[in-house]
């Protein structure tokens, strides 16, 4: 297979608003001997890619690449000995030709050439779009609810917001656990549309009191644990709603980030305050093996449903679109830009 001399890629050449965002040209890869090389079908959109073009997460150099996830099909493997003769290369089964998920910073491009551990083979049954667009909420989604609070059947759980892509992942993985969960959300559409993924109550955060109506919902007791999206317009309300033990689990910044507080605040009722990311639980080869597996068996056996919301041209007008649609509140379910065909 000829390859081309440069590749196509969505970048932010300086921090700023969507106007930014365009598509760039960069020299075609330097696989490195342990990376396997993809081309490009789909490629995910999630809140981080704002943060990044908008300076919340600050840029080492520019221009800033975005994308943290794609499927496509392998092109070329590792060359290295130490990675073909690895026992966890091995079991992944790669081969030219076969359709994987990747993690990888820099995503939205027509190639990308990724470490193989963070490259996972799928089964016939898992299509490139669904692949592309489960993985990293996906991830996050489960490795937030078994190792930031790992969610115990009966116990009560709050998500913030719950219809967009994360929000109904979470829902549906805390609702398989035996969870009691309750979502808040926009609209009554995206309510109807929670309840289908396993939201036992939902709270129309634009009509009701937060607060009080999850109070209401556990009889003033609280809730075991916060899964918080939205970050600063929550903050606060946060820590009336948790029961004493409970966890806060702050993840997003929709809102804006939260403010600083000083760790006296948990004391009240001994909470957990975490502020994870999922790529720190994926560190490792056997880790990131494990999820990825135990992600997609939840995909194959309809424990899971992705939704995809929308999908965006690989163009600059498509780019900025997905960055004013994600940060608005019109949106349920993910949002996918097709890099080819």
């Amino acid at each position: 297979m000829s390859l081309p001399t440069t590749i196509k890629a969505i970048a932010a050449p300086q921090h700023g608003d969507v106007d930014v965002l365009d598509v760039v040209d960069l020299p075609f890869l330097k696989q490195e001997p342990n990376e396997v090389l993809v081309k490009v079908v789909y490629a995910g959109v999630n809140f981080i890619d704002t943060y990044q073009r908008k300076g919340l997460y600050p840029a080492k150099s520019f221009p800033v690449r975005l994308g943290q996830e794609a499927s496509g099909v392998v092109v070329a493997l590792p060359t290295d000995e130490k990675s073909l003769n690895d026992p966890e290369f091995k079991k992944r089964g790669f081969s030219v030709g076969i359709n994987v998920a990747a993690l990888y910073q820099g995503s939205l491009a027509e190639y990308i050439s990724v470490p193989w551990h963070q490259v996972h083979p799928l089964s016939p049954s898992i299509d490139l779009l669904s692949a592309s667009a489960a993985l990293l909420q996906g991830l996050t989604a489960l490795t937030f609810m078994c190792e930031a609070h790992n969610v115990q059947k009966g116990e009560t759980i709050l998500i913030h917001t719950v219809a967009g892509g994360l929000g109904l992942i979470l829902a549906q993985i805390a609702h398989a656990r035996g969870a009691i969960v309750i979502g808040t959300t926009s609209s009554q559409e995206k309510a109807e549309l929670a309840k289908k993924h396993g939201v036992d109550h939902v709270v129309l955060y634009t009509r009701e009191d937060t607060v009080r109506r999850v109070l209401e919902l556990t009889n003033g007791e609280g809730v075991n644990a916060v899964f918080d999206g939205v970050g600063k317009d929550t903050f606060e309300g946060n820590f009336k709603i948790l029961k004493r033990k409970g966890t806060f689990v702050s993840y997003g910044n929709a809102s804006g980030p939260v403010p600083p507080f000083a760790p006296l605040k948990l004391t009240e009722k001994n909470l957990k305050f975490l502020r994870p990311t999922a790529i720190n639980y994926l560190v490792t080869p056997e880790e990131s093996h494990f999820y990825t597996t135990e992600l997609f068996k939840l995909v194959e056996n309809g424990t899971v449903k992705i939704n995809v919301h929308k999908m965006y041209p690989f163009t600059a007008e498509g780019a900025r679109q997905s960055h004013i649609d994600i940060t608005g509140k019109g949106t349920s379910g993910k949002l996918v830009v097709r890099v080819s065909e």
